[in-house]
């Protein structure tokens, strides 16, 4: 039954109840969801926004400029100067195979991304829909590994990956970023209140087989937050420095690693290592425009309620 209108109220019950009608329905909608932000929400959006996308504008500029000029004022004016494309061409003509170094980015991320997402998901389908025995004691296992730094793991796995013969090869930087603490964590809140238990007993009664019901009921039940978490992997894989320069050297680069052999011995070109850094930051920048939608939706579908 349809809510009466405040002109019905009033013709039934009175002015009197009429003007309370109104004044619960206004209340109700500036405190749902119907609200609309504030100026205030805008001016802090728009600080945190200019926060955040000032380090990428400043190399930017840095990217802009000569050397001279850097080193005559460090911090340049917010206009950008004229040697962008000087810059850029320089990095393209520098002596690092700046190509192969891209290609290994792309093999090394795209890779990662696959795989934390296949493996995530069916840890997190197994660890929120499954009942076995230590499932809680080992869920808290792998969540407490996030806690343990990267750098002190940093020996034993160059040891395990010089015996395993790896060393300089790509996938010494693809097996250890397979399956993520942080994705099964991820997947496994996401999983567990997206994914009703009738939908799994229908499949079951149906006669598919645990994989099957992985495959065919969870993997598209996962689909926004798996979104999401291949995009933050990909990201993650493409700008990791750390474990890339200690395994693949100077030989076998990534994209960060070949952009470090920019720097000479003892004089940095900085003009020459922010171009680089921009020339690298533009797939991940295309990345966003395209996928951005998707990945708000991921943050949003994944959000889980206390």
């Amino acid at each position: 039954m349809s809510t009466p209108s405040i002109p019905v109220i009033a013709q039934t019950a009175g002015k009197g109840a009429a003007r309370a009608a109104a004044r619960r329905r206004k209340t109700s909608v500036a405190g749902g969801s119907e609200r609309r932000p504030g100026w205030v929400t805008y001016v802090l959006l728009g600080v945190a926004i200019l926060i955040s996308a000032y380090p990428l504008y400043f190399a930017f500029l840095l990217a802009s400029s000569t050397a001279t000029e850097i080193a005559q004022n460090p911090v340049p004016s917010l206009i950008p100067g004229s040697e962008l494309f000087t810059n850029l061409k320089r990095v393209l003509d520098a002596d690092i195979d700046l190509v192969r170094a891209t290609v290994n980015s792309i093999i090394v991320a795209v890779v990662t991304s696959l795989s934390v997402v296949f493996f995530s998901t069916l840890a997190g389908y197994a660890f929120s829909k499954l009942r076995f025995r230590g499932r809680g004691p080992l869920l808290v296992f792998v969540i407490a590994t996030m806690a343990v730094p990267t750098q002190l793991g940093v020996v034993p796995l160059y040891i395990v990956m010089r015996e395993l013969g790896l060393t300089g090869n790509l996938l010494a930087v693809i097996l250890p970023g397979m399956v993520t603490a942080f994705g099964v964590f991820w997947m496994t809140q996401y999983l567990d209140s997206a994914l009703p238990y009738e939908l799994i007993e229908a499949a079951r009664v149906d006669g598919a087989s645990m994989f099957r019901t992985f495959r065919s009921i969870a993997l598209p039940a996962a689909r926004p937050a798996a979104s999401m978490l291949a995009l933050f992997t990909f990201i993650g894989s493409w700008t990791n420095f750390f474990w890339p320069s200690i395994v693949l050297g100077t030989q076998n680069p990534t994209l960060p690693v070949a952009l470090q052999l920019l720097q000479a011995g003892f004089f940095k070109d900085i003009a020459l290592i922010m171009a680089g850094v921009v020339l690298s930051v533009i797939p991940l920048l295309l990345l966003f425009l395209a996928a951005g939608r998707q990945l708000v939706a991921g943050i949003m579908a994944g959000a889980v309620k206390g």
